[in-house]
C-alpha cells in the first residue's frame, strides 16, 4: 500500500449523500446540523460547500469549527461558452472571496454552457454537447481568465470533467490540458465520471498526475450505468436510480487509481462524493463504509 502523507492529504465527504442541489427531493427535508454532524461522526475532516450550509463566513466557521470539520472547496458554475465573460468573472470574484477567507485554495469550476446534466427528460449518452473551434477557444481563454484570477490569490481553479458537459470524455480533457496553460488551469480527477464515460480513471490519474489538485472518490453501479445508456435516461434520473454510490460499494477498482495519486505524491483533498437518494442509501451508513474503504486504500 503507498502510504499518503497525513499532513499533506486530507479526506472529506461533499454533503449530496444527504441533500442533492439538483434534485431537492433527494434529501430536501435533512437539515444542514445533521448533515455536518454525522460527517464528523464518519471520521471525515472536511467537506465542500453546498446550498443548505450558512452563507456568511461567522456562521459557517461556528457551525464546521467545533466538529473539526474545514472547507475543501464549492462548485462554481462558469459559462465561459453561452455568456459574457464578465458576467462569470463578476460571479467567480464574488466565490473566490469566500473560499479564499475560510482557507480553501481550490475551487471547483465546471462549465455549464450547453451542458444537460440538469434536464430531467435528456437522454444523457444520445446528447451529449459539444463544441466547435471557437466555443473551445472562448472555453480556453475563459478558464485560464478565472485561472489568472485564482492565482493572484494563491488559489486554483480545478476543472470538474462531468457527465452531461462539453468536458466530459477523456479525448476532451486532454484537449483542455492540451490547450490551457498548466501554471493557470487545474485538474479535478472524478472517479466516477469517468467511469461513466468509458475511460479508466486510473489511466487520467497517471498521465496527468502533476496538474491534478482535487479529487472525487466516487463509484458506479455498472448496471445502472448500462440501463441509462440503453433506455435513454438522463443524468438526473441515472441518479435517482443508483447510478453512482461510495468508494467500495461499486464496480471501480480504486487500487490503481490510489497507487497512482500515491505514486505521484499528490497533496490536497480526497473528497468522497456519491449522489444518492438519502432514503434508499442512508447517509451515516455510507458515509462511514467510504470512510473505512479509503482507510483501507490510503492508511489515511
Amino acid at each position: 500500500m503507498i502510504l499518503f502523507a497525513s499532513d499533506k492529504v486530507h479526506v472529506g465527504i461533499a454533503p449530496i449523500g444527504w441533500t442533492n442541489d439538483d434534485m431537492p427531493e433527494l434529501g430536501g427535508d435533512i437539515p444542514f446540523e445533521r448533515c455536518i454532524r454525522e460527517m464528523a461522526e464518519a471520521g471525515y475532516s472536511g467537506t465542500e460547500v453546498g446550498s443548505k450550509f450558512p452563507k456568511d463566513l461567522g456562521g459557517l466557521r461556528s457551525a464546521l469549527d467545533p466538529l473539526g470539520l474545514r472547507v475543501a472547496s464549492q462548485w462554481f458554475s462558469s459559462y465561459c461558452t453561452t455568456q459574457p465573460l464578465q458576467e462569470t468573472v463578476d460571479r467567480f470574484m464574488e466565490h473566490i472571496h469566500f473560499l479564499h477567507a475560510l482557507g480553501s485554495r481550490v475551487i471547483v469550476v465546471s462549465e455549464q454552457g450547453h451542458s444537460i446534466q440538469g434536464e430531467m427528460s435528456t437522454a444523457l449518452f444520445r446528447n451529449k454537447p459539444s463544441l466547435d473551434s471557437d466555443g473551445w477557444k472562448r472555453l480556453v481563454h475563459g478558464l485560464e481568465t478565472l485561472g489568472r484570477l485564482a492565482a493572484e490569490r494563491d488559489m486554483s481553479i480545478v476543472i470538474h470533467h462531468h457527465m452531461g458537459t462539453v468536458i466530459q470524455s477523456r479525448a476532451e480533457v486532454d484537449r483542455l490540458m492540451e490547450t490551457t496553460d498548466s501554471d493557470l488551469v487545474s485538474l479535478l480527477l472524478d472517479t466516477g465520471h469517468i467511469h461513466c464515460a468509458g475511460d479508466d480513471p486510473a489511466n487520467l490519474a497517471r498521465d496527468y498526475a502533476v496538474r491534478i489538485k482535487h479529487v472525487h472518490l466516487k463509484d458506479v453501479r455498472e448496471k445502472v450505468r448500462k440501463k441509462v445508456r440503453e433506455e435513454g435516461l438522463s443524468f438526473l434520473q441515472g441518479v435517482k436510480d443508483g447510478l453512482f454510490t461510495v468508494p467500495g460499494d461499486g464496480d471501480i477498482d480504486f487500487r490503481p487509481v490510489v497507487d497512482a495519486l500515491g505514486g505521484a505524491r499528490y497533496e490536497g483533498w480526497l473528497i468522497v462524493e456519491a449522489e444518492q437518494d438519502p432514503n434508499r442509501a442512508i447517509p451515516l451508513e455510507y458515509a462511514k463504509k467510504a470512510r473505512n474503504t479509503v482507510y483501507e486504500l490510503t492508511g489515511l
